[in-house]
């Protein structure tokens, strides 16, 4: 199947050949950066069993925290489309945005001031090499399409996405849509 070239805001869907890779199996991936030191990611529809109260006391709102890659897992990232509120935004692509300053994020969440259809948190983040995403992409383990969900990305209604893509995708990827996550419980 023909993709798309890898670059910032784009969409990397996982492969369902790569079953059992813990952290990327039925994951879609936010590209964020694209240069030439490397890509950098988020996972989208992984969340934790942790809420951003409960990794940052201060915080007195219970946000969802998603699992953003197996690099970096003790540190704390975040997408938003609000930076006309957070200053040191870094654009990613139509209208989300990464980072910014969180003393300004944690007192705005407390003020009642962010939604949590503004913003996601993450714990840890996807990286890769351009020669290393290359030979995945060359393996077959990644699609890489446009992001025609950026309007809705942060939200909590996009926990089927990669359900839905695998659909989108048709060409015998629709089948995978509905095949159960772990195939011995078929």
């Amino acid at each position: 199947m023909n993709t798309l070239a890898p670059e910032r805001g784009k969409l990397l869907v996982s492969e369902p050949r790569i079953i059992g890779d813990v952290s990327f199996s039925r994951s879609v991936v936010l590209l964020t950066d694209f240069n030439e030191d490397g890509i950098v990611g988020f996972i989208m529809n992984k969340p934790l069993d942790y809420s951003l109260s409960e990794l940052i006391p201060e915080i007195n709102q219970k946000f969802e925290v998603y699992d953003g890659g197996p690099v970096s897992q003790d540190n704390l990232y975040f997408l938003h489309r609000i930076p006309d509120l957070i200053p040191n935004s870094h654009l990613i692509q139509d209208g989300i945005y990464w980072g910014g300053d969180f003393t300004t994020v944690s007192r705005l969440i407390n003020e009642d001031k962010i939604k949590t259809e503004d913003i996601r948190f993450f714990l840890g983040y996807s990286g890769w090499e351009h020669d290393q995403l290359q030979q995945e992409l060359q393996s077959r383990s990644w699609v890489v399409i446009d992001n025609e969900d950026s309007d809705k990305i942060l939200s909590d209604h996009m926990q089927d996405i990669w359900k839905n893509k695998m659909r989108d995708l048709g060409n015998g990827y629709e089948i995978w849509s509905n095949a159960p996550e772990n195939p011995s419980y078929n």
